[in-house]
């Protein structure tokens, strides 16, 4: 029997060192690339074809939310599996939303991540207990307005005007990492997987013209 093929999509190279050896030492897993950005994963995903992606939700480049809406699209797409700090309800909606199959925190121990992309390449849905918790007892609809902070809604109103990501990260005078973490945010509060769909319902919402910082109705 093959292994199973899988993707790594982390950009912290200590945490993405540290699951290539958790997997290693399983005989049935087969660590068949690495990608520390979105648009890394996404064309791996491509040329590989694994069987697995696993994948975080903070990437640079386009952050993971992006990068699994087009892994989902591919011709043979994989099964994806996101490993992430976010417990929030709001973001594992977006995760599978956007064609995930599965959503584990990372802090989840090494056996229950072997088990979930075992699991996920068998064709089930993964949730980790915390993180169903999270969703069963946020008592949140899911047409719920979302908070965003200022920043926020200002990062929105400069991809708005067509601003690139260094362009509002020097606007705000924050860091390009920053920027992207918050789109992160913003991505999984809105249930939307690009910016273009994030400006979108911001606009068509009239948030976008609020200037007060107050909190969206």
């Amino acid at each position: 029997m093959s292994p199973l093929r899988v993707l790594l999509a982390e950009d912290h190279a200590v945490v993405r060192e540290g699951t290539r050896g958790i997997l290693g030492r399983d005989r049935e897993i087969a660590v068949v690339g690495e990608a520390d950005d979105g648009p890394t994963a996404v064309a791996l995903a491509a040329r590989l074809v694994p069987d697995v992606v696993l994948l975080d939700l903070a990437l640079p480049g386009f952050n993971g939310l992006e990068a699994a809406r087009r892994i989902a699209a591919l011709p043979r797409a994989p099964r994806m599996l996101i490993l992430s700090a976010y417990e929030e309800p709001s973001y594992v909606r977006a995760a599978f939303a956007a064609g995930a199959h599965g959503y584990l925190p990372k802090k989840a121990h090494a056996d229950e991540v072997v088990a979930a992309i075992r699991a996920v390449a068998r064709g089930e849905i993964v949730l980790h207990p915390t993180v169903a918790r999270h969703v069963m007892g946020s008592g949140d609809a899911e047409d719920s307005p979302p908070l965003l902070s200022r920043r926020q809604l200002e990062i929105l109103r400069a991809a708005a005007e067509g601003e690139r990501t260094r362009d509002i990260a020097a606007r705000l005078k924050v860091s390009a990492r920053t920027v992207e973490a918050d789109f992160t945010t913003i991505f999984a509060r809105l249930g939307v997987a690009t910016r273009t769909e994030a400006v979108s319902r911001a606009a068509t919402a009239g948030w976008l013209d609020r200037r007060d910082g107050s909190p969206l109705p």
